[in-house]
């Protein structure tokens, strides 16, 4: 146990010994057609959510301008929501083709993931190969990708001065609004690399030889996108663009913070070393959350987490079945909060601030400075 003691004693811990069981029987378990993809229903994902995005665009845009302002005041902070929202599920159906999760065909799911994320200006490619490693080094300190913790000894000085509510506010009103592009951009909050790593970048340390070619693919992919807004703004303003496209974009990069954020820090979860990680217990060091009405918008990856890391490869509409059919062999290495996210949040904040060992050498969040 660290010296200043661990956050939320109250808070049982994930069991941080080798599993009694193997990734071979959690699989076993999961009834075989949910490992099936169906092209056509996950195409109907896609489609719905285009749909209520368009339709939503399409009332902002003819009917706003009609209202009262002290209406206009209230309908576009809803709008604004209501869109960021069904953006962020269109997000993470993307995220499904970057894990093959979308069809049996990788090129459909490329070229699906790589319009859709370009949309929402994600680097498709470069991001599915950083998330890539992610999933296979999740847990490890060393060799993480994102969200990792840090060692009381690496915390910066001023830290201890922003423990405290104001300070913790400030912290996270960052970390959702500019936390996913200073990441894309600067790897903030990434694992540290001996030079300068830009998801943008081809020829960052991010990337092999073999896949810098995509990386330029999803460039251009942004340019695209910037290139068409370019043109909107021209013909209808910037102001039209950032109220339909620029705030709602702002909500869908604050939710990936928040979903990631909440999926990877909690006070009862363990992170190890490289001398003592494995990747079945580095698999389990996440948690499912229950975001009410928003799991089904935002496709279930808030509470089939721990599912997802396990086996990637299932399709978000089979998840909910295949967490309910591991949680028994999982066992109390399964780890599941209901606590509302807002409040989650801000214990999180709060309480995992820095990682520390115990005697056994696995490495637990304190929250004492």
């Amino acid at each position: 146990m660290g010296a200043d003691g661990v956050s939320s004693p109250n808070i049982k811990r994930v069991p941080s010994t080798k599993p009694p069981f193997t990734l071979g029987q959690v699989k076993k378990a999961i009834p075989p057609h949910c490992f099936e993809r169906s092209l056509l229903r996950s195409f109907s994902y896609v489609v719905y959510d285009l749909l209520i995005s368009s339709l939503l665009g399409y009332i902002a845009t003819t009917s706003f301008h009609l209202l009262p302002s002290h209406f206009a005041y209230v309908a576009w902070p809803i709008y604004w929501i209501l869109q960021g929202c069904v953006l962020t599920g269109l997000w993470v159906i993307a995220h499904e083709c970057g894990h093959h999760a979308f069809s049996d065909h990788q090129w459909i799911d490329d070229t699906v993931g790589l319009l859709l994320h370009s949309a929402l200006f994600v680097p498709y490619f470069s991001w599915k190969y950083s998330h890539r490693r992610h999933h296979s080094n999740i847990g490890c300190l060393d060799r993480d990708e994102v969200f990792v913790p840090k060692l009381k000894s690496q915390i910066p000085w001023h830290y201890m001065y922003l423990n405290n509510p104001p300070g913790r506010a400030l912290g996270l009103a960052v970390k959702l609004l500019l936390g996913w592009p200073l990441y894309l951009s600067f790897n903030a909050s990434g694992r540290p690399y001996d030079r300068f790593a830009c998801h943008y970048d081809p020829y960052s340390p991010i990337y092999s030889d073999r896949e810098r070619l995509h990386i330029y693919i999803s460039d251009l992919g942004i340019f695209a996108t910037t290139f068409v807004l370019g043109r909107i703004a021209i013909t209808q303003g910037l102001a039209f663009v950032i109220s339909i496209y620029g705030v709602p974009l702002l909500i869908v990069n604050g939710f990936l913070v928040l979903i990631t954020y909440l999926q990877h820090t909690h006070p009862s979860l363990p992170h190890y070393d490289s001398a003592e990680w494995d990747w079945l217990r580095g698999a389990l060091v996440t948690v499912d959350r229950d975001y009410g009405i928003l799991n089904k918008v935002f496709h279930n990856i808030t509470d089939t987490h721990v599912a997802h890391h396990l086996v990637a490869t299932i399709p978000h509409y089979h998840a909910m079945e295949a967490t309910e059919a591991i949680k028994p062999v999982l066992g109390e290495f399964y780890r599941f909060d209901s606590t509302p996210f807002y409040k989650a949040l801000w214990r999180e904040a709060r309480e995992c601030l820095y990682v520390e060992p115990d005697e056994k050498g696995v490495f637990w969040f304190m929250n004492k400075f």
